[in-house]
């Protein structure tokens, strides 16, 4: 069982993203609304049912299992330590989960609807940890278990100040010298190696170094000279042992088998049971292909317009490109507040704009979101940006620098900074630890739309067209994350849908075809969650009438948690069944 990779956790399949990551040398450039550390409110938590008792114990035994996710989610009881992959560990982990889910099964169903969906949504953590260890078994099959294990354990003491240098430099050492062995473990472990995973671990072994050395340089400042020293001979031998790693894959790379496919049955069963969609594999494909319709069409309404209309010269330099996104976001807020769109507590944490070191400019293909951590007491979230060029050609730079505010959205309020932050004051542990994608990815990409039907973009038709080139790219995804992952598509038919439908050129379409090979799932989420709520404010409105509020609306979406939509639609709706289709 590994752990899920979600928006909340800034845990990475590459290195490359991983670098992009390293951020601890970047100053805070801008910020919005509070302080930078503002402590958690706490909130009384009321008594527990059964079954939220055995789902608490459950999470918490899986960050204990994998401390690196858990510093990653500001749980800093194991900054030492990296993930066990050893037989034992592996037997003993699949054996826990028989035990939890033995424990559930046994529990009688409760009365209400909230505990009925608790069930659900208990079931489902079960059920996706199930799926790997029977389906995925990320440990025999996928090299860059291993190599993501190491990228992460170090980037996740980075990126925030959550204790002194010396100390993170001394977790940081004992890490590494872990890694060795680690490697050693996973070479032992790959029994039924991918050959496209064994590409991306050789590819993320590859763009390791920067996050190694000059990231992790930043924290020896003020450390004794034996602590530095010992952290550089702990490096100098994780380096080694990772190049060794990727020099064994290459190796052995003409014999691995490139069977990334899981068949459609687990597929559908994935939608299902684990992800809780009323749809089925062909049904998402549909609902892609309509989108992607919608948004080409879109784009040549607009396109005349947008390149007629005048556009604002652009920044003068880095600057003055960071203080565009401080009075962007101000701008957004106000709008949000102003149009009774939703509401912004007060209490929301700062959250930042950053320019990525210059160091990770080559490894580093666009921004990089970090949202607050479910345990953290500094409620912060990060935005960084790439380095400002007058003449990108990065798209999401590109557009940066035309208008920031559908990035903005996006990543910072109302999108993941706002929802997640939310999402983590829910008193109930079951909604409060489930982290389902599809709801975080969906609520941000739904409100890059928002803001246009609401009238953020009247003034920029090029901003609006911005946004059908965004919806267009994710709508591209579906086919192609449904039909790699059911086998239904080679590699290469994937790539080929991506340049001929998404528009995308042929470097970038194999990075996105690679992306949803390696995380099957993970790339339907944007679109189908923006699908999910949108149908289900078509059913509130049609439900409150004249009483419906848009802003009440998306005041109590956000109030449930980082849960399957499925779920919200029962609970708002307030019925135990409701016509999915």
């Amino acid at each position: 069982m590994n752990p899920p990779l979600t928006r909340r956790i800034g845990l990475f399949l590459s290195a490359a993203l991983a670098a992009a990551s390293t951020f601890a040398l970047a100053a805070p450039a801008v910020s919005q609304g509070a302080a930078a550390r503002q402590p958690r409110t706490e909130t009384p938590m009321p008594a527990l049912t059964k079954l939220q008792s055995l789902a608490e114990e459950f999470y918490l035994w899986r960050y204990d299992e994998y401390p690196v996710w858990s510093t990653d989610a500001g749980r800093h009881t194991a900054d030492d330590k990296i993930t066990d992959y050893s037989p034992a560990a592996i037997a003993r982990r699949q054996a826990r989960v028989k035990e939890f889910r033995a424990r559930f099964d046994a529990l009688p169903e409760g009365p209400g609807l909230d505990e009925k969906v608790d069930r659900k949504l208990f079931g489902s953590t079960l059920a996706r940890a199930e799926f790997q260890q029977a389906v995925l078994r990320g440990e025999s099959r996928d090299p860059q278990t291993y190599v993501d294990e190491c990228s992460n354990a170090i980037f996740s003491l980075l990126k925030k100040d959550f204790a002194p240098n010396a100390v993170r430099l001394k977790d940081a050492t004992a890490r590494m010298r872990a890694m060795p062995a680690l490697l050693e473990q996973g070479k032992k472990n790959l029994t039924e190696p991918v050959g496209l995973y064994a590409d991306l671990a050789m590819e993320s072994a590859d763009g390791i170094g920067l996050l190694f050395t000059e990231s992790l340089e930043s924290l020896a400042k003020g450390v004794p000279e034996a602590d530095v020293r010992a952290m550089h001979e702990a490096r100098d031998a994780a380096l080694k042992a990772i190049g060794l790693y990727a020099a064994w894959l290459k190796e052995r790379r003409p014999s691995m088998k490139n069977d990334f496919a899981m068949g459609k049955a687990h597929y559908a069963h994935f939608l299902e049971k684990i992800l809780l969609l009323p749809l089925t594999p062909d049904e998402v494909v549909s609902l892609g292909e309509a989108e992607l319709a919608r948004s080409r069409a879109t784009q040549a309404w607009i396109a005349p317009a947008a390149a007629a209309a005048p556009k604002p010269a652009p920044p003068k330099d880095q600057d003055a490109f960071l203080h565009g996104y401080e009075a962007r976001t101000a701008e957004i807020v106000k709008f949000l507040h102003d149009r009774k769109i939703l509401t912004v507590p007060d209490d929301i944490g700062p959250f930042y704009i950053r320019k990525l070191p210059e160091a990770f400019k080559p490894t580093s293909p666009g921004g990089f979101m970090n949202a607050p951590g479910v345990f953290d007491k500094d409620l912060s979230g990060f935005y960084f940006i790439p380095t400002y060029d007058p003449h990108p050609v990065n798209f999401f730079l590109r557009a940066a620098i035309e208008d920031p505010r559908p990035i903005l959205g996006h990543e910072g309020i109302p999108g993941h900074h706002l929802q997640i932050s939310l999402a983590d004051r829910h008193p109930d542990p079951v909604r409060r630890f489930h982290d389902d994608g599809v709801f975080i990815e969906g609520w941000a990409f739904y409100t890059e739309e928002m803001l246009d039907r609401s009238g953020l973009y009247d003034d920029r038709p090029d901003t609006r067209l911005q946004v059908m080139q965004l919806l267009r790219m994710r709508a591209a995804r579906i086919a192609v994350d449904v039909r790699l992952a059911t086998g239904e598509w080679t590699f290469e038919q994937g790539v080929d849908y991506f340049v001929n439908q998404g528009g995308l050129d042929r470097e970038a379409a194999k990075g996105e075809a690679a992306g949803a090979a390696a995380g099957p799932g993970y790339k339907i989420q944007y679109l189908v969650g923006k699908w999910q709520i949108e149908k289900i404010l078509g059913r509130v409105r049609d439900k409150e009438g004249a009483s419906f509020s848009l802003q009440h609306f998306h005041d109590r979406l956000l109030s449930y948690g980082s849960i399957p939509l499925s779920m919200v639609e029962e609970l708002m709706l307030g019925e135990e069944k409701t016509a999915m289709k």
